[in-house]
């Protein structure tokens, strides 16, 4: 719950349906965990990419989905990300953009078990 954008819905639900974070050595396989990544077919060498995929989580991809829609207001960061998508394509494509997001910095905070510090409380180096 240190990021913002995250209540106490949002984490509780991660950590009851994520378990171990340590089972995932990439954010990408987080992220098709929670189904917030896009179907993808193969044939004769060409890809296919489609809409979201159905292998997931269904309950933690709404709570990410919900909780990307309303990130964007309390978190810099992400508002940054949604404007950014929004400027480049729809609406949808940017609450998952955020959503992504939102799945890279739980896992940094729970691997790592520090709370999160935002890119604006860092010391930039000289």
């Amino acid at each position: 719950m240190s990021i913002q954008g995250v209540g106490v819905v949002t984490a509780l639900t991660w950590v009851l349906e994520i378990g171990d974070v340590s089972r995932f050595s990439r954010i990408s396989q987080a992220v098709s965990y929670c189904g917030l990544c896009s179907a993808q077919k193969e044939s004769a060498g060409k890809n296919y990419r489609g809409p979201i995929s159905k292998k997931r989580n269904k309950h933690l991809q709404t709570v990410l989905i919900e909780a990307a829609k309303l990130a964007p207001r309390w978190n810099p960061q992400l508002t940054e990300v949604h404007e950014r998508e929004l400027g480049r394509g729809n609406r949808n494509r940017a609450t998952l953009a955020v959503a992504r997001k939102l799945v890279a910095f739980m896992m940094a905070v729970d691997k790592s078990g520090k709370s999160f510090t935002p890119k604006e409380a860092l010391p930039e180096a000289a």
